[in-house]
């Protein structure tokens, strides 16, 4: 599985289907059957409170914690409310029957800098696990909060979303990492409107993983520049910056990209 198809499934779940946190369980829909099978599986679950919530979810409700949700989808998990345990399929695709903190060890690319991280990539700390998602957001199962499968900032504040303080990051070894497009691409593609304008512009660049405002902020500099590069020429036809080799020390004495400038004159020139 690739990371952009690993996100968008976390993304569903967490979106558009009811879940409920129950440990050990890696997609089953609360059917009856399971419902006494995950209110007897461990002593969290026979608890009265979470025994309770767990017989009064509808039978539509999946089951998840928080390192089985990974499991769960790398396993197979499609949603599949007539499967035992959602369509996954226990312990297939080459990804073993671990906890969390097993999970992160395979990590590689390890980190306690969030400042690279990519989306699809695990985030964690002791005794719990989730997913980066891109735009300073995770996935995460927890019986914290909203109980459930849900999207919360990861170490830092994002409005209408809770906080978790992740310690770490790192590479999931089964998941095929898709090269990312780099900042500047980005905005160039949006300068060409392959990104749409506006709302749709940042709805469509954080369904797709990145900064919305990291993007933007490239392309309000890419314009600052041709401002500036439109405006040096104009300067340089009207004769401020002298000629041949003057106007070349010229310009690159004020920090001026020399080159960038006389194409844009040439270009002028030619209309």
């Amino acid at each position: 599985m690739n990371s952009t198809d690993f996100v968008k499934k976390l993304k569903d779940i967490a979106l558009n289907y009811k879940t409920l946190y129950v440990m050990g369980c890696f997609g089953a829909p609360l059917n009856a059957v399971n419902k006494i099978r995950y209110t007897i599986n461990n002593s969290y679950n026979r608890r009265a409170d979470r025994s309770a919530m767990i017989r009064a979810a509808s039978a539509d409700t999946f089951g998840f914690d928080c390192v089985c949700l990974i499991k769960g989808i790398l396993w197979g998990w499609n949603g599949n409310k007539n499967a035992a345990y959602g369509g996954a399929v226990y312990s297939s695709n080459g990804v073993p029957d671990i906890n969390d903190t097993q999970m992160f060890n395979k990590c590689y690319d390890k980190s306690a800098d969030f400042s690279r991280i990519i989306p699809g990539e695990a985030v964690w700390l002791p005794g719990h696990i989730g997913i980066y998602i891109g735009d300073g957001l995770a996935v995460e199962c927890t019986p914290a909060w909203k109980n459930n499968v849900q999207i919360t900032s990861c170490n830092c504040y994002k409005s209408g979303y809770n906080r978790r303080n992740w310690q770490k990051h790192g590479k999931l070894p089964y998941i095929k990492y898709v090269a990312e497009k780099t900042v500047e691409t980005l905005a160039h593609e949006v300068m060409h409107g392959k990104w749409g304008n506006g709302a749709e512009r940042k709805r469509r660049l954080e369904a797709a993983g990145y900064r919305y405002q990291e993007v933007q902020d490239w392309v309000n500099r890419i314009c600052r520049t041709i401002r500036i590069v439109d405006t040096l020429a104009q300067e340089v036809l009207e004769g401020k910056w002298g000629n041949g080799n003057v106007r070349r020390e010229q310009l690159i004495s004020a920090g001026y990209d020399y080159r960038t400038v006389q194409d844009k004159v040439n270009e002028i020139v030619k209309k």
